[in-house]
Formats: structure tokens, C-alpha cells, sequence
């Protein structure tokens, strides 16, 4: 999960991810629109893949990347668990670290 986020948290890669939720993008049409290198647009999807957030297959002599929504909705499910935790009477009534009230 937290690589996930990591990888969403670099203004490329978010912006890649973004781009191959519209439609399936290669690499050149990626650093085109983009405005950054193929080298470097290569080097962002290399670390979208490995976390599981982006997927490619070849068409020819290119390779098309798309999104793995379903990863996507990990993050938003696992996300939306952390809005439901509640602190328990215990913790609310205990003092932080540095003596004064949380």
C-alpha cells in the first residue's frame, strides 16, 4: 500500500496515471504529452509497474500501458478505512508525548 502511494505521490507518475486512465498510451506519446524525456517516462512506469498500478502489453513494435484500476480501488478502500477509525476513550483522554493534551 505505501508504495502505492509513493508511486502516486511523484507529480509524473500522477500525471502518467492520469494520462492512461483517459485511454492506453505508449511510451512516446506519454513523454509528448508529458513534456519529459522517454527515458525518464520509461523510469516512472518501471516503478508504476512494480507496485502494480500500471500494466503493458505489446501491439506491434510498441508497448501500451493502461492503468490496474483495481489496484486503484485498494488504495481508495484501504484509504477509506482509515477515515473510520475512531479514537478510543482511552486515547482521547491521554496526554501526548511532550506532556501537553493531544
Amino acid at each position: 500500500m505505501i508504495d502505492k502511494l509513493k508511486a502516486l505521490g511523484d507529480e509524473n507518475r500522477y500525471s502518467i496515471i492520469r494520462l492512461l486512465l483517459e485511454k492506453k498510451h505508449c511510451v512516446r506519446a506519454l513523454a509528448s504529452k508529458i513534456g519529459i524525456s522517454e527515458p525518464a517516462v520509461s523510469q516512472h512506469l518501471k516503478i508504476l509497474k512494480s507496485c502494480g498500478l500500471v500494466t503493458g502489453h505489446k501491439a506491434g513494435y510498441f508497448m501500451h500501458y493502461h492503468v490496474n484500476k483495481e489496484a486503484l480501488e485498494s488504495i481508495i478502500n484501504e484509504l477509506h478505512l482509515l477515515l473510520t477509525i475512531e479514537p478510543t476513550q482511552e486515547t482521547e483522554n491521554k496526554k501526548c508525548c511532550h506532556g501537553g493534551e493531544q
